[in-house]
């Protein structure tokens, strides 16, 4: 079946997030949250070297909708249920659907960090792949020394697969960095 006809969800809720695709207008909120987390977002995510203008975030997030709508890449922007705040960017930013396989990436508004948001949602995606989605695998890779990002895949009980020695050059492009590859897979039911 080719990807564009699978019915994937555009809005996913979890007990206190809503999980949402992007949408035109989404830029202004989300630069505003690029800009208030730059320092903590730089050293890991390549879109985060320099601020961003309102209008590139805008183009970021409208190619991201139409990626939704092809199935090619499915971004959930995150916004708190209570108070429909902003508070990060989650999703399979790499998928192969023959297999499928589903890497999930994330990042969280530096205000909003430390309550446990990031971890829910990701619990959420890796649910929506592995049951909905009919996945046999999820990811994530992220840089050894990003120890924020390495303990939600850690506390959700994904496996640290392995570490890829210098295998990617930092986003700075000034050093050699290690890979950690944390993967969860569906286990084959016995006949």
């Amino acid at each position: 079946m080719n990807p564009v006809m699978l019915e994937v969800p555009d809005n996913i809720e979890t007990e206190r997030l809503i999980l949402r695709m992007p949408l035109p207008g989404d830029g202004r909120v989300v630069n505003e949250a690029i800009k208030a987390s730059i320092a903590e977002l730089k050293p890991w995510l390549g879109f985060a070297q320099n601020l961003p203008s309102i209008e590139d975030t805008e183009t970021n997030t409208r190619k991201a909708h139409a990626n939704f709508i092809t199935r090619k890449a499915l971004r959930y922007l995150v916004f708190c249920k209570e108070t429909n705040q902003f508070i990060g960017s989650t999703g399979f930013h790499i998928i192969d659907w023959d297999i499928p396989k589903f890497e999930i990436g994330y990042w969280i508004d530096t205000r909003m960090s430390g309550k446990g948001y990031m971890k829910e949602a990701v619990r959420k995606l890796t649910e929506l792949a592995l049951n909905d989605l009919n996945g046999k695998r999820v990811e994530i890779r992220c840089e050894s020394g990003n120890l924020k990002s390495r303990r939600i895949p850690e506390q959700l009980g994904y496996v640290l697969e392995g570490i890829l020695k210098r295998d990617e050059l930092s986003v700075d492009g000034k050093r050699v960095t290690d890979t950690c590859i944390y993967g969860m897979v569906k286990e084959k039911k016995e006949r």
